[in-house]
């Protein structure tokens, strides 16, 4: 046997073993998934943590207009969304009663005035009486019991006439009540404004019994509003005022209003079964776009950064575990959610594996969360997210139709 023909016999088995050792590896490895790895580079830009609450929008200053007096609404001189000015007619009530009553206390004054005039002339008269009795008595024409008694008339018709004189007062300031309740039928803005409601129609019957009834609200100034929303006692330690806010309403969802902290009060109250305090926000409405009764969306700026070094949240709450670890190469240990306050780690992505970079943490709006120390720099790529890769199918003529995956960062 040639030396060729041996070579040729001897190549032949090791082919094929190899060959074997292929399809068998393929086989093995068939089906199998490895993790797939979401990354985001860290970023430099302004962070701005906000503290969320919801609120209602009103004006600055509103005035409720109300009536005094019991009538019915005769006229309405103004409706809604109409200008006014202090002084101006808002609505008229129906003054015949009111008329009827102020003939009626002046009849009562006219009347208790002549009673006073008539215990005038019998005050006089006592007195002349009494003159009289005590000349008499001098001259010891009458007994001394008479010159009392005309003294004794004398004080009585002076008492007489007091109470008739008190009785004048009290018919007068009758006269003026009922004079004040027939003004009151005229309902006239106390301010300057604009008609923000209208709470009565004409011909309608208002009772003015231990409240006042409230028949129309004034506006002051609708350029001016003010959002009162509500905080919870656990963010209302970082809220100061003077703070700057952002806020949005459903009326312009595409739109941020922005507005300052005026107030914070300082009496919490329970709203299902969370503690929250009034906070009074100052807004501009320059363009009238807001109105009263709106649904805000509050923001509280309480922190801000600018050209922050960040990265997104997500970022910080990977946890991979040992498996995923080994699969992806990497030497590190599992993450773990212990260690001091603003301290934690992401996983940057080096080559085709992670490795683990402890970092502190500063404030964060929600989506991104300021680095304060750590390795980490700008352009680096940190893992976001880690899961199994989906299987792919694949047509060996070896080993027929089967699935095979890899790791993949991306």
């Amino acid at each position: 046997m040639s030396r060729t023909q041996l070579g040729l016999r001897l190549s032949i088995p090791a082919v094929i073993l190899a060959i074997l050792g292929v399809v068998f590896y393929a086989y093995m490895t068939a089906g199998a998934t490895l993790p797939e790895v979401t990354t985001a580079a860290v970023t430099r830009g302004d962070i701005t943590q906000g503290v969320a609450a919801s609120g209602t929008l009103e004006a600055v200053t509103t005035v409720q207009v109300g009536t005094q007096v019991s009538g019915t609404v005769k006229e309405l001189a103004t409706d809604f969304n109409d200008i006014v000015v202090k002084g101006q007619v808002l609505a008229r009530l129906d003054p015949s009663l009111l008329q009827a009553q102020v003939a009626q206390a002046e009849a009562s004054l006219v009347k208790a005035a002549a009673d006073a005039d008539r215990l005038k002339v019998g005050l006089e008269d006592a007195r002349i009486k009494l003159a009289r009795a005590a000349t008499l008595s001098d001259r010891s024409l009458i007994s001394a019991v008479a010159l009392e008694a005309a003294k004794l008339e004398v004080a009585t018709a002076q008492a007489q006439l007091k109470s008739g004189e008190a009785q004048v007062k009290q018919a007068q300031a009758s006269v003026n009540q009922s004079r004040v309740n027939l003004d009151h039928t005229v309902i006239t803005a106390p301010i300057d404004g604009v008609v923000i409601a209208r709470n009565v129609d004409a011909g309608q019957t208002v009772a003015a019994s231990m409240s006042a009834p409230t028949l129309f609200v004034l506006a002051a100034d609708l350029t001016r509003m003010r959002v009162n929303a509500r905080l919870d006692e656990s963010d209302i330690g970082h809220v100061k005022e003077g703070m700057a806010v952002t806020f949005r309403v459903d009326a312009y969802p595409d739109v941020t209003f922005e507005g300052r902290v005026a107030q914070v009060r300082l009496q919490g109250e329970l709203v299902s079964n969370v503690v929250t305090f009034m906070t009074v926000i100052d807004v501009a409405n320059r363009e009238l776009k807001l109105k009263p009764g709106m649904t805000a969306n509050v923001t509280v700026q309480v922190a801000s950064s600018a050209d922050a070094l960040r990265v997104p949240n997500a970022a910080l709450r990977i946890r991979p575990t040992s498996e995923q670890l080994a699969a992806l190469g990497a030497g590190a240990t599992p993450d773990s959610n212990g260690g001091p306050p603003n301290a934690g780690a992401v996983w940057r992505q080096v080559g085709e594996t992670l490795e683990r970079v402890p970092v502190r943490t500063g404030i964060t709006d929600g989506s991104f969360t300021e680095i304060t120390g750590g390795a980490l720099e700008a352009d680096d790529r940190v893992a976001t997210a880690i899961a199994a890769a989906k299987a792919t199918t694949t047509a060996n003529p070896l080993i027929g139709t089967g699935t095979r995956g890899g790791p993949g960062i991306r």
